[in-house]
């Protein structure tokens, strides 16, 4: 289920798509390493679906090079379907097939697919198998939708909003699926507008705006050492804060707001933390109300693409 070589799984280098005087696509550089889970995220209009469906071989781009699997995939498109596997939001299922044969069907068309029955099990389609797909809610229409993009055993699988609409207990039965794709050496490139669950499942983190990539790596490297990066603490009003300063990483900062509330911004994690509680403690105070908050990748999508509606 691996792709062969180290080379990415998806390389986009200046990809451009424009309809009339629009420009969805402006000069776009993408790579997607293999074996890998990676969240392709941005606000509506931002270029993600037209990039993600000139990956899948729906769409072309004007210009730029596009690799899938090494392959183009719109030249290469009959090569490279039964290689990848592709969720849909919405439609691709004949409205009065049953889920069932639907599933079947698409497992028939790969050499070696899952086993259908369990995989719906799994994915809790089993007692609607014989239900027309026009009537199945919008929950079982969406794990319906993962399971015919995962049957054929993939090397590249494309899901778009895999738990959107799903109550608790299908949004976790996905994510587990996710994170066994990835174990098994399948590369997942994951559209979705919810922020921990990319946060949860992405290795990478590929941030789109205005058709281009605006910010890309892992979430820790993006959320690291953000302004919402807070440690707050209580102790005695007016402690020596130069002496507190010069103990703190270069990066921090440290304030009073209140008398006896103390607030600490800087890259919180073990080593701040620590450094705190030390000085408290060599200076004979005693910290209390200790609290820190991350900063999160919802933070900085929205410092990076605004916070105004598209």
């Amino acid at each position: 289920m691996r792709s062969a070589g180290d080379q990415p799984a998806v390389e986009a280098v200046g990809l451009v798509k424009r309809y009339g005087e629009r420009t969805a696509v402006d000069g776009l550089d993408l790579t997607v390493p293999a074996h890998s889970v990676t969240a392709v995220l941005g606000p509506n209009g931002a270029g993600k679906t037209t990039t993600i469906e000139a990956c899948e071989g729906y769409r072309r781009m004007d210009s730029g090079t596009l690799r899938v699997l090494g392959l183009d995939p719109g030249v290469d498109g009959e090569r490279l379907r039964s290689r990848i596997g592709v969720m849909l939001q919405e439609g691709g299922v004949y409205p009065g097939a049953r889920a069932g044969e639907m599933l079947r069907h698409m497992a028939s068309l790969y050499a070696h697919p899952l086993d259908v029955a369990a995989l719906g099990e799994r994915l809790g389609l089993g007692s609607c198998g014989r239900t027309p797909y026009r009537r199945l809610s919008g929950g079982q229409r969406q794990r319906l939708a993962l399971a015919m993009a995962v049957v054929g055993r993939p090397e590249l699988v494309f899901l778009d909003e895999p738990t959107a609409g799903l109550d608790p207990q299908a949004r976790q039965a996905t994510w587990e699926l996710v994170r066994e794709l990835r174990a098994d050496g399948v590369t997942v490139v994951l559209s979705t507008h919810l922020m921990d669950e990319a946060e949860e499942l992405a290795d990478r983190v590929a941030i789109l705006d205005g058709g281009r990539v605006i910010a890309d790596g892992s979430p820790a490297e993006l959320c690291r050492g953000g302004a919402g990066d807070v440690l707050r603490f209580a102790g005695r009003p007016g402690l020596d804060l130069a002496s507190l300063r010069a103990a703190l990483p270069a990066d921090s900062e440290v304030t009073e707001p209140t008398p006896g509330s103390y607030r600490i911004t800087g890259d919180v994690g073990p080593r701040l933390l620590a450094t705190v509680t030390a000085w408290c403690a060599q200076h004979g105070v005693l910290a209390d109300r200790i609290t820190t908050r991350r900063h999160t990748l919802e933070d900085v999508f929205l410092e990076l693409t605004g916070r105004e509606l598209r």
